[in-house]
């Protein structure tokens, strides 16, 4: 009898002990999600400046931070949305792989624009009316791992193309010219 209780006693306090990390993992989940909307807030901040730094530039997988005192940090991005910034153009544009959210100048500033993406199987993930920033940008967080097709239009003019959001993807579009 006394092996059982302490059989008991032993499953009781594992039992426990599997909670108590549960309850853990639950906490380290939100706070994931947490800093996962922390760091789209801190890229759209960066995007329309209404935070400032040196240098601020974005992978598929990361926000890399350089302060004013050439202090670097590095930010992970959701897993699941992946960041294109998109800057449509009539005359001029350069080249671009990763946005730079500092550095980074478009030609239509504050305009409007007919943005229609779809993914591969034909669902529509935007059909809106966007506005560029100041910086000439559209922003957009879309599913990762997929490819689309993007239609935009701007005062009779268009432009369609193709792009992923797949891993080691390019976070800057600058070919997209409209016609």
């Amino acid at each position: 009898m006394k092996g059982k209780m302490k059989m008991f006693a032993v499953t009781l306090f594992g039992a426990t002990l599997l909670a108590a990390c549960n309850g853990e993992s639950a906490i380290e989940e939100n706070t994931s999600k947490i800093i996962e909307t922390d760091i789209k807030e801190m890229v759209h901040d960066y995007s329309v400046r209404n935070m400032t730094a040196k240098s601020v530039s974005i992978t598929s997988q990361q926000l890399y931070v350089t302060d004013q005192d050439d202090k670097d940090t590095v930010y992970d991005l959701p897993e699941d949305e992946f960041f294109v910034s998109i800057a449509p153009y009539i005359n001029e544009t350069h080249p671009c792989d990763n946005h730079n959210l500092t550095g980074c100048q478009g030609e239509l500033i504050n305009r409007d624009f007919k943005v229609y993406i779809e993914d591969t199987e034909g669902k529509v993930v935007v059909d809106d009316t966007l506005t560029s920033q100041a910086n000439g940008f559209i922003d957009l967080w879309l599913p990762r791992d997929e490819k689309y097709l993007i239609k935009i239009e701007h005062e009779g003019k268009k432009v369609e193309s193709e792009f992923s959001t797949f891993e080691n993807d390019g976070t800057c579009i600058t070919t997209m010219k409209l016609i």
